[in-house]
């Protein structure tokens, strides 16, 4: 008579979503799961984004204007998009990788890998949101493309083009007079805008909480508070962890750290090419015309999350490192921003502002697979500005290559091993 397998263990480093995501298919998979965190469930990058799941962001940073833009913002502190030299070899080797990559080529190779894994995670989220009965204000309304001006229809129009032609990602134009009618919250005589029926929005705080309890529920354990101090290794294992809350051991291990995983690159022996990526944003109470849609708004690159119970505004990219101020100025123009489109672009009384570092890779890839010289060490980190978009399928993906399991999707443009 054969004993009984035991039962696998795993612990992932990082509750923000993707930690949270890659729990709850490793969970399914029967493992024993501990999450743990350096701060709490949720509270990265998790925290205060704008809560788009985007199969139309098909398209990477690494298009061929990014570096012209780039350039541009040196002599604009006040630039969305903004880049700040800093006296970092890891910053400038970032740099150049990520302008040798802006190019036709590329984009389209990378935009095909994404398109792959944005399709895989919203089809996984329809699911989970359904079985799990997960309470994170779920609306599949679409998401809006504002545009002000003529030019910017005109500009966009290409791009629109470009994504049906390319990759499949269908959408609706709509004229400048058929707006305010569409949407009662947008002012008029803005010159149009172009509606993405297959996009989705939650409020990502909810969701994480929703889902973690939900999964706390299932025998997952998160513990919070909890810092990861360093790692032993022996024949190309990990065989523990060092933490504040004392060491522990699985089977498996998962790193889930976002943009700190750059910071983890010593430890694992290998390259984590990732710099932060500075977001903002700032929540408040509902205006008396709320839009309906989320909305975003090229031309002045903000975005607009209408919540149930709030209202956010976020956006800007600045390559600043961990720079952990919130300056006012970036708030400030954040609803700025909003005014040119919305009767009500803000709210006086108490405002939240917030900022993120996204974990930005040079090839605008996340980074999904197995540690090149650990056998049990696995990355799950590198999303760049598509972490809640992408979730979902990263979770099925780590554990499928845990299990050792064929991917649903072709996983190899996301190793780890590719750097």
């Amino acid at each position: 008579m054969n004993s009984p397998t035991p039962t696998e263990s795993a612990i992932v480093v990082g509750a923000g979503v993707i930690g949270i995501a890659s729990a709850h298919y490793l969970s399914n998979a029967g493992m024993q799961v501990t999450v743990i965190d350096r701060y709490r469930i949720g509270a990265g990058c998790s925290l205060g984004n704008c809560g788009y799941i985007s199969p139309s962001h098909v398209l990477p940073l690494t298009e061929p204007e990014a570096i012209g833009v780039a350039l541009k913002s040196l002599l604009n502190p006040n630039a969305p998009f903004r880049v700040k030299p800093r006296l970092s070899l890891h910053q400038w080797k970032w740099f150049w990788e990520f302008t040798r990559r802006c190019n036709r080529r590329q984009m389209l190779a990378a935009g095909k890998h994404l398109k792959a894994i944005l399709d895989s995670s919203m089809s996984e989220y329809r699911s989970i949101v359904a079985e799990q009965k997960l309470s994170c204000q779920w609306k599949e309304t679409g998401l809006l493309y504002v545009l002000q001006s003529t030019a910017g229809m005109r500009a966009f129009s290409h791009t629109e083009r470009f994504l049906a032609e390319h990759f499949g990602v269908s959408s609706e134009q709509i004229r400048g007079g058929e707006l305010t009618d569409f949407d009662t919250a947008l002012k008029p005589g803005l010159a149009g805008a172009y509606y993405f029926p297959g996009d989705a929005s939650v409020r990502p705080d909810l969701l994480c909480s929703s889902w973690s309890n939900q999964l706390k529920s299932r025998g997952v354990k998160f513990i919070e508070n909890c810092e990861l101090q360093n790692v032993s290794k022996t024949s190309g294992k990990i065989t523990g962890v060092q933490t504040s809350h004392g060491p522990m051991t699985a089977d498996h291990y998962v790193l889930a750290t976002g943009a700190k995983s750059v910071l983890l690159s010593k430890e694992l022996g290998c390259r984590i090419p990732i710099e932060p990526g500075k977001g903002y944003s700032v929540t408040m109470a509902r205006p008396n015309r709320c839009p309906q849609h989320p909305m975003l708004f090229p031309e002045h690159k903000v975005g607009v999350s209408p919540f149930d119970d709030g209202y956010r505004l976020g956006s800007m990219m600045e390559f600043v490192g961990f720079d952990e101020s919130i300056p006012e100025r970036r708030i400030e123009q954040l609803r700025r921003s909003a005014k040119p489109y919305l009767v009500e672009p803000y709210t006086p009384g108490k405002q939240e502002p917030w900022f993120g570092w996204r974990p930005m890779t040079w090839d605008s890839l996340p980074i999904i697979g197995q540690v090149p010289r650990l056998s049990n060490a696995f990355l799950a980190t590198g999303h760049n500005m598509l972490g809640l978009s992408l979730a979902t399928a990263t979770g099925k993906l780590i554990t499928e290559i845990i299990q050792g399991h064929p991917t649903h999707i072709d996983a190899t443009a996301f190793s780890p091993s590719r750097f």
